[in-house]
């Protein structure tokens, strides 16, 4: 497994912006697809975006597309989620997580097996 570590959390306004870095540890970065997901107090852990490991595809959820942009640097095993436009609403921890499994629904989070502790983001209106 990969070992991740989240940073970039915060306060910040509504409409505000965030970006959000997940350096990884442990294997070769290159051959793990990528994800961000998120958990709001009482709720479910919900997923934001991905990307794939060879290609770079990306995914997103709905409700952040257009406004949040995952990225991968593999020469600094680093994953980024550029966030702006940000609503009270998506408060909440946000935890990045990987995968080397092959051919998976990158919008589950059955599908990752390495977390990271998560990194806090509030949006105050």
């Amino acid at each position: 497994q990969v070992q991740l570590v989240e940073s970039g959390g915060g306060l910040v306004q509504a409409g505000g912006s965030l970006r959000l870095s997940c350096t990884a540890s442990g294997r070769t970065f290159g051959n793990y697809a990528m994800g961000w997901f998120r958990q709001a107090p009482g709720k479910e852990r919900e997923f934001v975006a991905a990307v794939n490991w060879i290609d770079s595809i990306t995914y997103y959820a709905n409700s952040v597309k257009g406004r949040f942009t995952i990225s991968r640097d593999n020469a600094k095993n680093t994953l980024y989620l550029q966030m702006n436009s940000l609503k009270p609403d998506e408060t909440a921890v946000y935890y990045c997580a990987a995968t080397s499994r092959k051919n998976i629904n990158l919008r589950g989070a059955g599908s990752f097996d390495s977390w990271g502790q998560g990194t806090q983001v509030t949006v105050s209106s």
